[in-house]
């Protein structure tokens, strides 16, 4: 089990040095492209704001709280958890994925090792899980449609055009094969690894891996068994988030141009906005590439670059502020980062720990 521990703490270096090198090449991207739209006109569009700002915060806190309720529905009995230690939780687990680079790989952790108090750390992180897998299933159809009225209302160039092809395409696959593996309850990565290792191909790291794999996804399955009576309601708190995301979009594009924007727009915003968080989840905060995809999209919809350069700026000032609520609730508890990161790294030991116990005496 050190070896295990050992082999993840240096791919999680390995991963950080890489997050690096992605956070530099998007801070630089993001200057260019400010400073291509213009730093005085994104400074003029931002204090057409003035206190709507107030309402764009508030609708980023409430996508909070539609996801933290998500995960608290996610949690098997006898397990439960409160709203306000999941909430709590979840904000501090998201301000170390956007703080961290490459931070997927420990915001997930952090999240179920902060409530380590209320459930245990194994129960916490699958719930996690099972809630991360409705709210991929929910992007994937969101994207699905956004593209889709995108290629439906527009000329798009040929590159553009294309891509929105690959899209659908993806996004259809992927909830297709995941209502498939849903109803015959297919291992489909269980068998991956097996395949991988009787072909000797890193048989011992696999083997390591596949307990860990073979739990995920039992414990999924065994969610769509015996919590069908939650799948509606959890499904309607994903699906509130990616409307909160639309509404969002909507009143800061209104605020921003002094136009209303039509419901389509807000909604393709959005869509971009899911698209360019799924792709580049590595780089912090997106920085670069939220501002390139949202200004393209921004000059298609004849808002102008500007415009679309100064939503993900305001996008990134909304997410700062939510971070910082999420550091001062860290600090109330007397931890950091670096702390809620190790804590993190000692309970998946632990965990995994006592996983490898109970498959060496159900031998």
């Amino acid at each position: 089990m050190a070896q295990s521990v050992k082999e993840e703490a240096d791919r999680s270096k390995k991963l950080a040095r890489a997050g690096v090198v992605f956070a530099a090449a998007g801070l630089a991207l993001f200057v260019y492209f400010v400073w291509r739209a213009g730093p005085a006109e994104v400074w003029s569009d931002i204090s057409h704001i003035g206190w709507g700002f107030a309402a764009i915060l508030a609708l980023g806190g409430l996508r909070f709280v539609v996801r933290a309720l998500a995960w608290t529905l996610c949690f098997e009995p006898p397990h439960r958890l409160r709203f306000w230690d999941a909430f709590s939780a979840y904000l501090i687990g998201d301000s170390a994925g956007n703080v961290v680079p490459l931070g997927i790989v420990v915001s997930e952790p952090t999240k179920a090792a902060l409530v380590r108090g209320r459930v245990p750390f194994a129960a916490g992180f699958s719930a996690i899980a099972v809630e991360n897998i409705f709210y991929m299933l929910s992007t994937a159809l969101f994207i699905f449609c956004g593209a889709a009225a995108l290629l439906a209302s527009f000329a798009l160039p040929n590159v553009l055009r294309y891509s929105s092809y690959g899209v659908v395409a993806g996004a259809l696959s992927f909830v297709a094969l995941a209502a498939y593996a849903l109803k015959r309850q297919v291992r489909f990565l269980t068998a991956a690894l097996d395949w991988t290792a009787a072909r000797g191909l890193g048989r011992r790291a696999l083997e390591r891996r596949r307990e860990k794999v073979a739990s995920f996804e039992h414990k999924i399955y065994s969610f769509y068994e015996h919590g069908q009576r939650r799948f509606v309601p959890v499904l309607l708190c994903e699906l509130s988030f990616h409307l909160l995301g639309v509404a969002e979009a909507f009143v800061t594009i209104a605020l921003i141009s002094g136009a209303q924007p039509s419901l389509l727009s807000a909604f393709l915003f959005e869509s971009v906005n899911r698209i360019i968080t799924v792709v580049f989840k590595f780089v912090p905060l997106r920085a670069g590439v939220d501002e390139l995809g949202t200004g393209q999209l921004a000059r298609l919809l004849s808002f102008g670059m500007t415009a679309g350069v100064t939503l993900a700026v305001v996008r990134k000032a909304r997410t700062i502020f939510w971070m910082a609520v999420g550091v001062l609730f860290l600090v109330a508890r007397g931890l950091s980062l670096r702390a809620v990161a190790e804590e993190a790294e000692r309970a998946q030991a632990a965990a995994l720990g006592e996983q490898q116990q109970k498959s060496e005496a159900s031998l």
